[in-house]
């Protein structure tokens, strides 16, 4: 017997995430409002972009889920309920909540709204999910800290929907509430305003000895205690399918073009295969080059398998790691010319091998031989920040397809 299909739930923190990863495989976005949800600094959507964003998202069958994940304060449910009546107007196709009251509020003002709980709201058992049915919830994100064992039984006990991370960062709190940032620098993480207290180098004081600073480990530049490294599941992927959730969630509102693309095209192609065909499916490594592409730290399977051990933390630095550099997006392609309209997104050079991503089939990689200016002009190097430049392609190209350099490979040849 073969699971059912899951969804796959890509970040938007913009509306050019949006549209990337949707080109790149994803099922349904989520994203936040300029108020209200938990990523004050990912871009967030003004109320025309979200008005823009659900009807692109609809033309491509796509949904469109709507972050109002806060725990407010009485100042905060000032302007709410027309937030909630604009969202159900625009028809978005689900509200995450973690707050109670804003749930019921949702229920009052916005009754057509599909709810959904956020992780937020520490969904660690199936009792607690089943209440959340009953008072109308249509779909629970389970919390991070569950293995699949537990989300196993979840699912064994409720027919709401599920949904659960597979994939992202992971911070040291309880499902994301977490009160380092608001003690430490008064940014209320469960406000919006996460200062990423957990990815600091910490030592070790003691009370009597002001100004005595004690390494936490036998590294005399301190150590970094709370930096959890991110979570990838995609090679499990058959005991995550046999879970029976409803939906795959990427983390990653934050992260940028690339990370939404390249993520979302590895775990589509992985479960589109698993679900053609599960008897003979194999974790391809061509899937899990992509994930070491993209911004991430060290990959942990975090609760999955029971819970995490010390090896689950980096203690040396909080810098991520990558071994390809995002340089051009196709924004246009002339099939009479061969050239490519390519938006520069980082330093792009005659010479340079450039690997060629796009959202649909295999990449290539050619050499950059071939460039001009926006007048036609011969250029060897596309110095300016967004520059628009035109490439000549050996092969057609798609918009939204990623040029990409390994890091360290210029590979000048005259």
């Amino acid at each position: 017997m073969t699971e059912k299909k899951p969804e796959l739930l890509a970040p938007a923190g913009t509306l050019e995430k949006l549209k990337m990863a949707l080109a790149f495989g994803a099922d349904a976005v989520y994203l936040g409002g300029k108020a209200y949800g938990l990523r004050a600094l990912g871009g967030n959507f003004t109320q025309d972009e979200l008005r823009e964003a659900v009807a692109y998202a609809h033309a491509r069958a796509a949904k469109v889920y709507v972050t109002v994940n806060i725990f407010p304060h009485n100042a905060d449910l000032n302007g709410l309920p027309d937030y909630l009546r604009f969202l159900q107007e625009i028809q978005v196709d689900g509200l995450l909540v973690a707050d109670l009251g804003v749930f019921m509020m949702a229920k009052e003002v916005a009754p057509q709204l599909p709810l959904h709980i956020s992780t937020q709201a520490n969904n660690t058992n199936w009792r607690t999910v089943c209440e959340w049915q009953k008072l109308g919830a249509q779909r629970v994100v389970l919390a991070r800290e569950l293995s699949l064992q537990e989300i196993r039984e979840i699912r064994q006990h409720t027919d709401v929907e599920l949904e659960m991370f597979v994939h992202g960062a992971m911070c040291i709190s309880y499902s994301g509430r977490c009160l380092l940032s608001s003690y430490f620098t008064g940014r209320d993480a469960n406000r919006g305003s996460c200062a990423q207290c957990c990815r600091w180098k910490y030592a070790l004081v003691e009370e009597t000895r002001p100004g005595q600073y004690f390494p936490i480990a036998e590294d005399e530049r301190g150590t970094y205690i709370m930096n959890s490294k991110d979570l990838c599941l995609l090679p499990y992927l058959p005991e995550v399918m046999a879970c029976g959730v409803d939906s795959l969630k990427i983390e990653g509102r934050m992260k940028s073009v690339h990370y939404a693309a390249s993520v979302t095209k590895a775990y589509r192609a992985a479960i589109d295969s698993y679900v053609k065909d599960q008897q003979n499916f194999v974790v391809r490594q061509e899937w899990r080059e992509e994930l070491a592409k993209v911004s991430h730290r060290p990959y942990t399977t975090g609760f999955a398998f029971g819970r995490p051990t010390a090896e689950a933390q980096v203690y040396g630095t909080s810098s991520y790691e990558q071994n390809s550099d995002f340089v051009g997006l196709v924004r246009d392609y002339d099939a009479a010319t061969g050239y490519a309209l390519v938006e520069q997104r980082n330093n792009m050079k005659c010479g340079q091998e450039l690997e060629i991503f796009p959202p649909q089939g295999d990449g290539w990689r050619q050499e950059l031989r071939d460039m001009q200016d926006e007048d036609g002009e011969s250029i060897t190097v596309a110095p300016h920040p967004q520059q628009l430049v035109h490439i000549r392609m050996a092969r057609p190209v798609e918009p939204w397809t990623i040029l990409r350099r390994d890091i360290g490979n210029d590979m000048e040849k005259g």
